[in-house]
């Protein structure tokens, strides 16, 4: 009877056990979790990342500047996911690569860069035609920030 019991738990502490070893994003616990470059508490929906490795380390920033200086510590061989906050769509997770960034001081973002992402460039023209700005593809934005925000 004991090893019948015993037996039916070995699917329910295996999934437990691949779900934590999961290279797939979790939730950012807004107001709990805090920024693993700067250490500030996450509490802005609308400029948070997130990072997950592929050994499924999660690595969770206030703002898209902590993630962009974040990631010179990283080879692209060991990242999994880049995610990036939907300005338009707040709490919303979106690929970084493919987001079209806005740095404009109409928008302010924790860390100062005035640095938002949209899930769409149509989101991030309608937005720079409200609050003026300037257009950034990932490619370019590590670059540009360097350049505009940390004076490198």
């Amino acid at each position: 009877m004991k090893a019948k019991g015993f037996h039916s738990l070995v699917p329910l502490v295996a999934s437990l056990l691949l779900a934590a070893c999961s290279v797939e994003p979790q939730p950012i616990e807004y107001g709990r979790d805090a920024c693993v470059f700067c250490r500030m508490t996450i509490v802005d929906k609308t400029h948070s990342a997130q990072m997950v490795t592929k050994k499924g380390k999660q690595y969770k920033y206030d703002a898209i500047e902590c993630l962009v200086q974040h990631l010179p510590e990283w080879s692209p061989d060991e990242i999994a996911h880049l995610r990036v906050a939907d300005y338009g769509t707040p709490g919303a997770m979106i690929d970084a690569e493919t987001a079209t960034y806005l740095i404009s001081a109409g928008i302010r973002s924790p860390m100062g860069a005035d640095l938002s992402a949209f899930a769409s460039r149509e989101a991030a023209e309608a937005a720079r035609s409200e609050f003026t700005g300037e257009l950034h593809a990932w490619a370019d934005l590590r670059e540009q920030l360097k350049t505009d925000f940390y004076g490198e």
